[in-house]
């Protein structure tokens, strides 16, 4: 299976996006709502219809970047908020992207792609962030699909995963999960190391 941009843009066209929870949820709502700095430079990658980018710009941080392989949800992030700088709505593949950012911001990318692309993320991740950024978001903590979206994992493989690259502030199991994700989501706030 290539997950790849005709992939994506089958499983809107279709409505297959059982991902979507039809807004921001509780984890990232919690986690935005005590940011101070509204002058932070945001990226969600894999942003889907992009609930949390829309949070964030109605509460007052203009510098968030939606990055995705489809068209489609950034269209319809684009009807929601109309006056959402284009310039933020990016259409590429996220490991061609070039930036910096003081956070960025995982909700259901990492489970998206392919697992033999993990450490690529990782290294993708630490080279967008300036020193001191944040990587925050929720991982599944569960086995899931090993052939195809969403695909899962643990608490020890992402501490194996990141702790190199990373200093964890927070890996653990998520306290305030949507119901249907419940005992099943890990939070993570990651603070990028120095590159080496």
């Amino acid at each position: 299976m290539r997950l790849d941009q005709a992939y994506w843009e089958k499983r809107y066209h279709d409505g297959s996006t059982g991902w979507d929870a039809g807004g921001p949820t509780r984890p990232f709502v919690e986690y935005i709502d005590q940011l101070e700095n509204k002058h932070l430079k945001i990226l969600i990658p894999g942003a889907g219809n992009a609930y949390e980018a829309e949070y964030l710009y109605e509460k007052g941080f203009e510098h968030v970047y939606v990055i995705d392989f489809a068209e489609q949800p950034l269209e319809n992030l684009k009807k929601r908020i109309p006056d959402f700088p284009e310039n933020q709505l990016i259409q590429e593949d996220f490991f061609d992207h070039r930036g910096s950012y003081d956070l960025i911001l995982e909700q259901t990318f990492f489970c998206a792609i392919d697992p033999s692309l993990r450490k690529s993320y990782v290294r993708k991740i630490q080279e967008l962030l300036r020193p001191g950024g944040k990587l925050v978001g929720v991982l599944w903590s569960v086995a899931m699909n090993e052939d195809q979206p969403p695909f899962g994992g643990s608490l020890d493989e992402y501490e194996k995963l990141f702790d190199s690259q990373f200093q964890i502030i927070t890996l653990e199991p998520c306290y305030n999960s949507i119901k249907p994700r419940k005992g099943r989501e890990v939070f993570i706030n990651l603070l990028s190391l120095e590159l080496e």
